[in-house]
C-alpha cells in the first residue's frame, strides 16, 4: 500500500476528484465485509453479549493494526492526527453507533435491521439542513418525507410487531451517517490508516466499561471462529468504507450498498429461517427508493455550478 500523498496547498481549498471506478471496488468489499460481520454478530450473539462483541472485535482489532505498525515502517510513517479532535468525536460516534447496531444485530431479523440502517443517508441530510444550514429544495424534502414514511411501515409504532431494539437500529444509522460525513475530511488529509486506526481504538477505550460487567469468550468452536470473522469482516469493511466514500461519488455507490440487503436476507433465510414480513419488504422498497433520489440529487447538484436555488 503506497503512502497517501498530502499536497502542499490546503486540501479544503481543493476540488474533490472523483475515482468512482476505484471507489466500486472498494464499496464491494465493503458491502462483503459488512455482510459477513452482521450474520457473525448475530451467530456469536447467542453466546455473549453484544456489547462484549464491540469491545471484542476492537481490542483484537487494535492489538494487530499496533502490531503491524511495529513490523512495517511505512505504516507508521503513514499515521498522522492533524486533528485529534475530529478524530475523538468521530471515533466516539462509531463507538455508540456500533453498540447500538450490534445489540439490535442481536435482537432484530436480519433484513429488519439492515434495512434500517439504510436510513444514514436520509439522516445525513437532514442532518446537514440542521447543522451546516445547507437549502434543500422540495424534491429532497418529499424524498426525505418519504423515507421516514418507509422506517415508519417497519417500525409500526403502535403495533404488536414494534421492538425497541428497532430503536437501537435508527439511533446506530444516525451516528453513523455523523461519522461518514467526517471520514473523508479526515481520509484526504491524514489517510485512511489512520482515520480507521483512531476510529478502533476509541471504540476499544469507549467500550471497556460497558463491556466489563458482562465480558466472556464464546463457549465453543463455533462461536470463536464466528467472532473471529467479526473481527476480520469488520476491519475489512471499516476501511473500504473510509476508501470508498474518499474516491466516490455517494450516487455511484449507494445502489451497490443495497446488495448487503440481498445477501443478508438470503444468509437469515438459510440459516436462522428468517423470511421479511410485508411490512419490512415495502417500507425497504420506500426507505431504498428514497435514499437513491437523494444520492443522484445531491451529485447531480455538485455537478451544476451557479445554480440560484436547490430544486
Amino acid at each position: 500500500m503506497n503512502p497517501i500523498k498530502i499536497p502542499l496547498t490546503n486540501p479544503a481549498n481543493l476540488p474533490h476528484r472523483a475515482d468512482n471506478l476505484r471507489a466500486i471496488w472498494w464499496i464491494l468489499l465493503s458491502v462483503l465485509g459488512s455482510s459477513a460481520m452482521s450474520i457473525a454478530v448475530r451467530d456469536v450473539s447467542s453466546q455473549i453479549d453484544s456489547r462484549a462483541i464491540v469491545f471484542l472485535r476492537s481490542a483484537i482489532t487494535t492489538g494487530l493494526i499496533l502490531l503491524a505498525i511495529l513490523i512495517f515502517v511505512q505504516m507508521r510513517q503513514q499515521l498522522k492526527f492533524s486533528k485529534p479532535a475530529k478524530h475523538l468525536i468521530r471515533g466516539t460516534l462509531i463507538a455508540v453507533s456500533t453498540h447500538m447496531g450490534f445489540y439490535a444485530i442481536s435482537n432484530l431479523p436480519l433484513a429488519t435491521v439492515t434495512v434500517l440502517f439504510f436510513l444514514a443517508p436520509i439522516w445525513a441530510t437532514v442532518l446537514a439542513i440542521i447543522i451546516h444550514k445547507e437549502k434543500v429544495g422540495p424534491r429532497r424534502i418529499v424524498a426525505i418525507t418519504f423515507g421516514f414514511i418507509g422506517a415508519l411501515v417497519i417500525l409500526r409504532p403502535g403495533f404488536g410487531s414494534f421492538e425497541p431494539a428497532m430503536l437501537a437500529a435508527l439511533g446506530s444509522s444516525i451516528l453513523f451517517a455523523l461519522a461518514l460525513t467526517m471520514s473523508r475530511g479526515l481520509a484526504q488529509v491524514d489517510g485512511a490508516t489512520s482515520a480507521y486506526f483512531s476510529s478502533v481504538v476509541i471504540t476499544a477505550l469507549v467500550s471497556l466499561p460497558f463491556a466489563w460487567p458482562v465480558m466472556e469468550m464464546p463457549t465453543d468452536i463455533r462461536g470463536n471462529f464466528a467472532l473471529m470473522i467479526v473481527v476480520v469482516a469488520g476491519a475489512i469493511r471499516g476501511y473500504a468504507d473510509i476508501e470508498a466514500y474518499r474516491h466516490g461519488d455517494a450516487a455511484i455507490l449507494a445502489p451497490i450498498t443495497y446488495l448487503r440487503l440481498v445477501l443478508i436476507a438470503t444468509a437469515a433465510y438459510f440459516l436462522y429461517a428468517e423470511i421479511p414480513d410485508t411490512a419490512t419488504i415495502v417500507g425497504a422498497i420506500i426507505v431504498i427508493s428514497s435514499t437513491l433520489y437523494i444520492a443522484l440529487r445531491e451529485t447531480r447538484l455538485k455537478r451544476l455550478s451557479g445554480r440560484s436555488a436547490p430544486p
